[in-house]
């Protein structure tokens, strides 16, 4: 740490220890902008610890392996924290409510607290995710749940780091999503628990400003909510024609989650 201040590039090879130790690491070099602070590291666990040490982490990290997927390991997550730009939010006209009966809703339990206006894009179909905001928000029924989205049926799909989809049936404890609010500001959150319950459904179909229509499902309850073009919480028992709520647009084809250019016809 004697170090902390002078020019260049310091290099740690931390071979005995873990957390802590490169928690104090970082805060010490955190004020020194002239010094760049490096970890040794031997697999892409590793480097993220050393990456993510009291949110800000070290400058960057010397990886030391030979194995192959290792590299390919760390360049995957590096590639998910340069995809932090903000995603474009476009408008749609809700064009028909329609309660559709029972389905298998998931609620999404996150390891985080999530803000009144931030919630996960959930969808139908990829090509138009909606913004289902989190519970944070106060209730005369229930009382507020920061750490959660109450998602929808098992089949929707919502987004994941790296640009891809899941289904929410295939997400459990410990896997990564990604959250984003009002602004199109997105951030990963590691889901602590899935809770698959059988509730009413309603399905709310928007128009977006091409003149397509996109769908989501949900359950028809008080608590959950779309987020607004106004950027308010819109519940869903409220919700009618003539709307407005935020989408997130993509491509039509997804092969495993992954964006792909293919003719597809989903409705």
């Amino acid at each position: 740490m004697s170090m902390a201040g002078t020019d260049g590039i310091v290099v740690v090879d931390p071979r005995d220890w873990q957390i802590i130790p490169a928690e104090n690491l970082v805060a010490a070099y955190q004020p020194e902008a002239q010094t760049q602070l490096l970890a040794t590291v031997s697999d892409a666990a590793s480097a993220r610890v050393m990456l993510e040490s009291l949110e800000v982490g070290t400058d960057g990290v010397v990886l030391r392996t030979n194995d192959s997927n290792v590299v390919r390991k760390l360049v995957k997550y590096r590639e998910g924290l340069l995809r932090g730009d903000a995603l474009t939010l476009e408008v749609a006209e809700v064009v028909r409510v329609l309660p559709v009966g029972m389905g298998d809703r998931a609620c999404t339990d996150f390891c985080s607290i999530l803000t009144h206006d931030e919630g996960l894009l959930l969808g139908n179909f990829a090509r138009a995710l909606f913004l289902v905001a989190s519970e944070s928000g106060e209730s005369q029924y229930i009382a507020s749940r920061p750490f959660r989205v109450n998602a929808g049926p098992v089949h929707a799909y919502t987004l994941v780091p790296g640009g891809k989809t899941k289904y929410l049936s295939e997400l459990s404890a410990g896997d990564e999503v990604v959250t984003v609010d009002v602004h199109g500001r997105q951030r990963t959150a590691v889901v602590g628990r899935m809770k698959i319950e059988r509730r009413p459904l309603v399905l709310v179909e928007a128009q977006t400003a091409d003149g397509r229509n996109h769908s989501i499902i949900l359950q028809n309850a008080e608590t959950v909510k779309l987020l607004s073009a106004e950027k308010l919480p819109l519940s869903v028992a409220d919700i009618k024609e003539g709307d407005r709520v935020l989408v997130h647009l993509q491509a039509e084809a997804r092969h495993t989650g992954i964006e792909i250019e293919e003719r597809i016809l989903e409705r």
